[in-house]
């Protein structure tokens, strides 16, 4: 029958909140469970916190010196400007890198001599002892850097030191010697590892004897295990502040880490800045001195160069030159004009239609006696002419005149002649003086301009050179003062009490392991068992349960509890008059649902029978008839299993029964009923005989017959039938019956036969059916389990019993 679905969905709401519900009463079912598992994670916790040495943290803050963070452009500029030679500029990240490097931890190792662990004993662990707890330092003088050496080191009261128990190892095999070797402090000693040398510290108490383990790692073990403690991080991303934490057994170890890990670094810090520095004023050096040579050969070749060419100053040979030029020009323009004053005179003397003029004077000639001539010519013209005006032209001494003119003239025309030759002469001198000087002056910008670049180069060489002598004093400065590039912010600090182990962690993780180690174990257990565990296994299948039969206590150990079967062979009758226990109290409403079902329609015949052997369907009936015999109600149970007569057994297992009366040895089946020692209302038809073919004597008709018989005479017919689909004596026993009682066993019937006892319901193989839930225990949903087989349990008592077997 299909259920609405909003019951559905509410019987699943039910069904989910059941299951948190079921989970926590199954817990608490298994209470001693938790307790077991309390006591074991709180013993180890303690064990733990008791048998670890506690560590400790130490922190600091260190700050990166930097100053090209925020840095402008003009910086950067002057940096550039200044080679990068003074430039301390330093990115973070990548001193963040160098601090944490190997490099750094080795060299700190070696300083400190932490490839050497010394420990004491203690209460319930040994103790490290560093700095003011060591009294003795141990040197192994022949072993190599990354060896592993432990041995014991008796301190005696003598000064004396006893070495034994000494393990290395060679090539990978583990070498032992327990024999001591003794000597004394400050000598070296011989053992199976070389010389040792036992150096007593400022803690040495003389006369206080000692036992030490020492255990020496290798530099490079030792050296990764102090690396992986060591934590380095930026305080910030816009900080150049590094945060630096290690963590060690030894607060003041951890202390003196942090202290060299900065020290070593700024050591080689500056010892990188050093060699750039080295570096720097070597190539400085031979920088200067490959600078002096070049200047030299420029200088050499200026001076060649001027030398040759007759330039002691370009600018004042330029500016000579010029003048030269100049003055040329001019005294040929004056040439010239002398020269054609010259060949006007001697034009004007040579016409002789002007032999009676005058000749012109001061015309500018430079020859005085040409000037001279011409005034002693014009003279004589003058008188001449004064002569001429008195009208003697006879006059003799006209004709002396005149004669005197010839002569005269004929000497100016050749003394004008001579300058004229002079003069010419002098403008051809005069022009090769200026083509000199005009070629000087071409030349002269070619000169200059080699002069230029020769120059250039030497200026440049020379400010090259001056630029190094600075930045030589300049890095000598830099490299004696040279500063770390770290400021410590905070010291090493950290708390006084041990970082690890954390006991409050410890115990909220040994008490959460302690709640969870059961309740897991509950868990999987309940979701690996694929049978059936209680009633709500059950609320799929439309059958109505007219009973649930717990095993509240008593129950099968652990390892029966995933075999199936019958169990125990004793059999036992746990309804009893006036008890209130669980299981009785079971019985009792079992009883009143089958006294309801009997007063619908008055049938009184039940089989009983199940899909499984063992599933309690003796004990069930034999119970269940008590139940109703104790209300007065007569009772009889038929033992219809006629090949093991499990409720046979229950009245001792007669030799008589019904077998015998089906296979007609006993006339009267009466005869062989047997009166329950349980109650006198309680009959037992026995099986008596165990027969070779019980289906066939059960086909026989005979059994109809005693059927009716024993419907008439009593209130309520039991009979105990075996598991269905195995054998077809239950088919033809149902046949005469008028109810079947299905009894499934928690524990035993597998979840997958519920859609096939489904099915058989649905297809009504067997009249009326109802089902028996037997056996449910505290973790299967039962109603008598862990809900409430606590109510029934703490009230009515404390012994239970369940189906038919030793369970107690």
């Amino acid at each position: 029958m299909l259920m609405p679905t909003t019951a559905q969905n509410r019987m699943n709401q039910t069904e989910e909140t059941l299951n948190v519900k079921d989970f926590l009463y199954m817990c608490l079912a298994k209470w001693y469970w938790f307790l077991l598992s309390m006591v074991l994670t709180l013993s180890i916790a303690m064990f733990y916190i008791l048998m670890t040495q506690p560590t400790y943290t130490r922190s600091s803050q260190v700050m990166i010196k930097s100053d090209s963070k925020g840095a402008s452009i003009g910086s950067a500029m002057s940096d550039f400007s200044n080679m990068g030679m003074l430039s301390t500029a330093t990115s973070v990240d990548n001193e963040l890198i160098a601090i944490q490097s190997p490099s750094v931890m080795s060299e700190v190792v070696k300083r400190l001599q932490l490839d050497m662990n010394y420990s004491v004993d203690g209460t319930f662990h040994k103790k490290t002892v560093y700095g003011k707890t060591q009294p003795v330092n141990v040197r192994l003088m022949e072993v190599e850097d990354n060896a592993v050496v432990n041995l014991v080191l008796d301190i005696n009261e003598d000064g004396t030191v006893s070495l034994y128990d000494f393990v290395w190892y060679v090539d990978g095999d583990k070498q032992k010697q327990d024999d001591a070797v003794v000597g004394k402090m400050l000598e070296p000693i011989e053992t199976p590892v070389g010389k040792i040398v036992v150096t007593p510290t400022l803690n040495y108490i003389p006369g206080v004897s000692n036992t030490i383990y020492v255990n020496r790692k290798g530099y490079h073990a030792a050296t990764q295990s102090y690396s992986s403690r060591l934590m380095i991080a930026l305080s910030s991303k816009k900080a150049d502040v590094l945060d630096l934490s290690f963590t060690d057994v030894s607060p003041q170890r951890a202390v003196d880490v942090l202290n060299n890990v900065v020290e070593v670094y700024n050591e080689k810090w500056v010892d990188d800045k050093n060699k750039v520095t080295v570096s720097t004023s070597k190539f400085i050096e031979e920088r200067l001195d490959s600078i002096v040579k070049e200047l030299g050969g420029v200088d050499d070749n200026i001076s060649s160069y001027k030398s040759r060419q007759l330039l002691p100053d370009v600018a004042s040979v330029s500016n000579l030159y010029m003048a030269q030029s100049t003055k040329a020009a001019e005294e040929i323009l004056a040439l010239n004009n002398q020269l054609q004053m010259s060949r006007y005179i001697l034009g004007y003397v040579k016409d002789e239609s002007n032999n009676d003029k005058l000749l012109p004077a001061n015309s500018g000639l430079s020859s005085m006696a040409i000037e001279s001539q011409i005034s002693e010519y014009n003279d004589m013209q003058l008188r001449r002419a004064s002569m001429l005006s008195g009208g003697n032209v006879k006059n003799p001494i006209i004709d002396d005149l005149d004669n005197s003119l010839a002569s005269t003239r004929k000497a100016i025309i050749s003394s004008v002649e001579n300058q004229i030759v002079t003069l010419q002469t002098q403008i051809d001198n005069m022009k090769r003086h200026e083509a000199q000087a005009t070629d000087r002056i071409a030349a002269n910008p070619k000169q200059e301009k080699y002069l230029i670049s020769v120059g250039r180069e030497q200026k440049v060489k020379e400010a090259l050179y001056l630029f190094l002598l600075q930045k030589r004093e300049e890095n000598e400065l830099s490299k004696a003062f040279t500063a770390y590039n770290t400021r410590i912010i905070t010291p090493p600090t950290g708390s006084i009490y041990p970082t690890a182990p954390v006991k409050s962690k410890i115990w909220l993780v040994a008490f959460v392991l302690g709640l969870a180690i059961p309740a897991g174990v509950i868990f999987l257990r309940e979701n690996l068992i694929t049978t059936v565990r209680g009633r709500r296994d059950l609320e799929a299948l439309s059958l109505p349960l007219i009973g649930e039969i717990p095993m509240v206590a008593g129950k099968r150990p652990m390892w029966k509890f995933w075999a199936k079967g019958k169990g125990d062979t004793k059999q036992l009758v746990v309804v009893q008059d006036g008890n209130r226990d669980v299981i009785n109290e079971a019985f009792r409403v079992m009883r009143t649902n089958v006294e309801f079902l009997k007063k619908s329609d008055s049938k009184n015949v039940f089989v009983v029978t199940s899909f499984n052997p063992g599933s309690g369907k003796s004990f069930l009936a034999m119970n269940l008839a008590k139940a109703l015999a104790l209300k007065g109600c007569s009772v009889i149970v038929v033992d219809g299993d006629l090949r093991h007569a499990s409720t046979s057994a229950y009245v001792n297992a007669p030799r008589r029964g019904i077998s015998d009366y089906l296979a007609k040895r006993v006339d009267d089946f009466e005869s062989v009923i047997v009166k329950s020692p349980e109650h006198d209302n309680l009959s037992v038809l026995p099986v008596g005989s165990i027969p070779p073919n019980p289906s066939e004597l059960l086909e026989d008709a005979r059994l109809g017959e005693c059927i009716e018989k024993l419907r008439a005479k009593y209130d309520y017919v039991f009979v105990d039938c075996p598991p269905i689909d195995i054998v077809a004596d239950t088919q033809i026993i149902e046949a005469y019956a008028d109810r079947t009682m299905f009894v499934v066993r928690a524990g035993v019937l597998e979840k997958s036969m519920l859609p096939e006892l489904e099915d058989i319901y649905n297809g009504n193989r067997f009249k009326n059916m109802s089902l028996i839930l037997n056996a449910t225990t505290d973790g299967g949903g039962g109603r008598y389990g862990y809900r409430y087989g606590y109510r029934y349990g703490y009230r009515y008592g404390s012994h239970y019993y369940a189906y038919g077997g030793k369970n107690k």
